[in-house]
């Protein structure tokens, strides 16, 4: 394919044709520069994807350390219910004591 490219070159500027050299080149660059632009296209959609499962793999780990902590918040929760109801009964037993 580069000897095919070469070829054309060679004879364009051969031929004393410069300007249809000239429209080549800047055919080339734009296709160079396409074909840049589409690389760096596809490398940034790998960094998001990249990126996208870092962050899920952060609230997974943020998820289990939040779960890890409830556990313990809600055995304190239930004793604290447990322990206002026998307060609630207390107080009620003293106010018929107190009749």
């Amino acid at each position: 394919m580069i000897k095919f490219f070469r070829k054309i070159r060679q004879d364009l500027l051969n031929r004393g044709k410069t300007g249809k050299y000239l429209k080549y080149a800047i055919g080339e660059i734009v296709l160079l520069v396409i074909g840049i632009l589409i690389a760096l296209q596809i490398n940034n959609w790998n960094e998001h994807r990249k990126n996208r499962i870092l962050e899920l793999t952060y609230l997974d780990n943020i998820k289990a350390d939040l779960n890890l902590n409830l556990t313990p918040l809600k055995n304190l929760f239930r004793q604290e219910k447990y322990l206002l109801k026998l307060q609630i009964v207390f107080l009620n037993f003293l106010k018929i004591l107190n009749c």
